[in-house]
């Protein structure tokens, strides 16, 4: 039943796809160059420390706050996941009013009021502009962090992490960082289902108390508000809030490497290549060379219009996107970071092509119109952003923690036209350091790494938590005995034996998911040369596909297609409830892998890869080659939580990564009912 799960997923990547490429559109050139006025803030302190920032606007009845605790980091450790719970219960209960009081007041106000470890944010109408700051002083000041709620988001945060666990594009986040900081550094660290397991309700009340405090904390107020009121009104809330005697011990992180290298993770079930080439920088927005770096990155790849999307995408069609950006230095280093997700196949190819764009950055001078167009990008979005209260409050926070002229801002459209080519190739020689990077990839080794070795780079190997191994074995040799015909026996054994499995004459399976937030539901009905599969989003139809012994169509949003040529044949011979029972002359065994942790046989079928496990039998993922809006790539379904139905063992879980992760749970199996000639019409 593997074809039908692939028909869902090529739905979702398709709307996924096209969503990608609206956002990848050029930017039109923007007109003449405005002038830009910032709002300058009034500030004041008080004795506890708290520097207040207020950039009084008329404009709009509107007035956001926005409390911001710039502590220097601190490292979690063996209990890394104490901040993401505190994020999560801060301001659900305080002293004053219950979650339901609490939340009750928000929305009668109309009102926008969340929470974090390091700090929060609120806005509305200014004619409730006081009673929402106390809400806002309420939720941060005095917060109760109850054993049930803490029970509650200590769930919710391994929950999200054991997903995260199969997520090929999360794993490379965390490893990136491990690597480049160092992961026992504030910079570097992540979490695992192992540190949130012991964090207990002590240790986040603890750093409630410890950390969460005004010595360094900044509240910025914009919007339509009368300052000496404001004031008096923060003076009532926040003078009482204690300083914290905490202290901090700076940390180091990693320095770049002496030589290029490759950092390689093997995730087996990898359907893609996650590729980024990153080193730290020294880049600090008083740098007289700030902008020149800012357009350096535009250029190289800060858009659909940069030189590494349109080579790897454009020219060569192997990713989605390639992009790069570049971060500044306060805490810790800065980074910059080129990075796309390509075929396999091409992995090592996709690697020279982004060191040869890079290496062009630094050896020749920029054109004109790259150069125009980059500087009008940034204008455009700089004029657009100064319109929203949040940016302006970030603007004004900026000056203060990076110590920025006070005409930064206004002076900013004219450094950006400063920017020459010479200064754009003496920024990327600065800070693109071609011969110093780290080449994080994280993908299926069986079929990358002979090719990457091939690159001439020194290349380690690291596990799932950026701990350094030796090289995996990707491959291993097929016991003598063991055929296409015994592995596939094993698994018709392993699922309930011949007779029961054959006595299937019919399957009716319904399955749910959650993508985007939205329900995802499949119903697929399967008899001996008939196929049919429907997909509902939301409960309305999105898609049908119809499989017969002469025909096949697929139905989506109401344009019908037909089914033809080898696509048809290969959907055809998975019509049947169990197509292991047929023997097919052209399958292949491959060999052994490794597939989520356990040895698997793999049996291929032209495209389409099926893996069982060499210890229990039973089929632990498919995966299959196909081509979508012109890119060839594989898509895999991972299969577990197998339970018995009418003697049958049947994967209750079908999990894919399609861009997201699609976690299909079977609701119902209906064997030998629920199916009827006119389900194939």
């Amino acid at each position: 039943m593997k074809k039908v799960y692939i028909y869902a997923a090529s739905l979702v990547f398709a709307l996924a796809a096209a969503q990608l490429q609206a956002q990848d559109r050029k930017q039109p050139l923007s007109g003449p160059v405005p002038t830009v006025h910032v709002g300058q803030p009034t500030s004041f302190v008080l004795k506890n420390g708290l520097k207040v920032l207020v950039v009084p606007n008329h404009k709009l009845p509107q007035v956001s706050y926005m409390l911001t605790i710039d502590n220097p980091l601190v490292v979690e450790g063996d209990k890394a996941g104490v901040t993401s719970i505190l994020s999560e219960v801060l301001g659900n209960q305080t002293k004053k009013m219950s979650k339901e009081q609490f939340n009750d007041e928000i929305d009668f106000l109309g009102a926008n009021v969340r929470f974090s470890a390091g700090g929060a944010f609120a806005s509305g109408l200014s004619k409730y502009n006081e009673t929402i700051l106390g809400l806002l002083a309420d939720g941060a000041l005095n917060s109760v962090i109850t054993q049930e709620e803490f029970d509650k988001a200590k769930a919710q945060v391994i929950e999200s992490l054991k997903t995260s666990e199969k997520s090929v594009s999360a794993v490379a986040g965390r490893v990136e960082d491990a690597l480049l900081y160092g992961k026992n550094t504030a910079a570097g660290e992540f979490e695992t289902e192992a540190t949130v397991s012991n964090v207990t309700l002590a240790d986040v009340q603890e750093y409630y108390a410890k950390y969460f405090a005004p010595n360094n904390a900044y509240l910025v107020v914009v919007g339509d508000v009368d300052y000496k009121k404001t004031e008096k009104a923060v003076k009532s809330l926040f003078n009482n809030w204690k300083k914290s005697t905490t202290t901090f011990t700076e940390g180091t992180t990693n320095k770049n490497v002496a030589a290029t290298q490759i950092d390689f993770v093997n995730m087996p079930n990898a359907v893609q290549s996650e590729i980024a080439l990153v080193n730290e920088v020294n880049l600090k927005m008083t740098d007289s060379d700030y902008f020149a770096a800012l357009l350096a990155n535009q250029i190289l790849g800060g858009g659909g219009e940069g030189r590494l999307f349109l080579n790897l995408r454009e020219a060569h069609g192997w990713t989605y996107g390639a992009y790069s950006s570049i971060s500044t230095a306060r805490k810790y280093p800065g980074k910059f970071r080129a990075s796309a997700s390509v075929r396999n196949v091409v992995t090592d190819s996709a690697v020279t092509e982004f060191i040869k764009e890079i290496n062009l950055m630094r050896t020749t001078l920029v054109k004109d119109d790259e150069l125009k167009m980059a500087k009008a990008k940034y204008i455009g979005n700089f004029v657009m952003e100064i319109q929203k209260p949040e940016t302006v409050a970030r603007y004004a926070l900026n000056k203060e923690l990076h110590q920025l002229p006070a005409d930064f801002y206004e002076n900013y459209i004219k450094s950006i036209n400063a920017v020459t080519p010479q200064d754009i190739q003496k920024a990327a020689q600065k800070y693109f350091l071609n011969d110093n990077m780290r080449i994080v990839i994280v993908g299926k080794g069986a079929d990358v790494v002979p090719a990457l070795e091939g690159l001439q780079k020194p290349m380690f190997f690291y596990d799932k938590e950026a701990n350094a191994v030796e090289k995996p074995v990707f491959k291993k040799e097929v016991p003598a005995g063991v055929t296409v015909q015994t592995v596939l026996a094993n698994y018709i054994q392993a699922i309930g034996g011949d007779a029961k499995v054959k006595a299937v004459k019919s399957l009716m399976i319904t399955s749910e998911a959650e993508v985007q937030g939205m329900k995802l539901e499949m119903v697929n009905k399967v008899k001996d040369g008939f196929l049919s599969s429907e997909q509902k989003m939301m409960g309305a139809v999105m898609s049908k596909q119809v499989i017969t012994p002469k025909v096949g169509y697929s139905v989506i949003q109401g344009q019908k297609a037909e089914i033809t040529g080898e696509e048809l044949k290969e959907a055809q011979a998975e019509a049947t409830p169990f197509s292991e029972l047929k023997a097919n002359a052209t399958a292949v065994l491959t060999g052994i892998e490794s597939i989520n942790g356990v040895d698997a046989y793999g049996v291929k079928v032209g495209n389409t890869t099926s893996y069982y496990d060499t210890a229990t039998g039973l089929k632990v993922a498919v995966v299959q080659e196909v081509e979508q809006m012109g890119q060839k790539m594989q898509q895999v379904v991972n299969y577990s939580d197998y339970k018995e139905v009418k003697g049958i063992k049947f994967p209750f879980v079908q999990s894919m990564n399609v861009g997201i992760e699609i976690e299909m749970k079977i609701k119902e199996v209906k064997v030998n009912e629920g199916v009827s000639d006119a389900d194939f019409k």
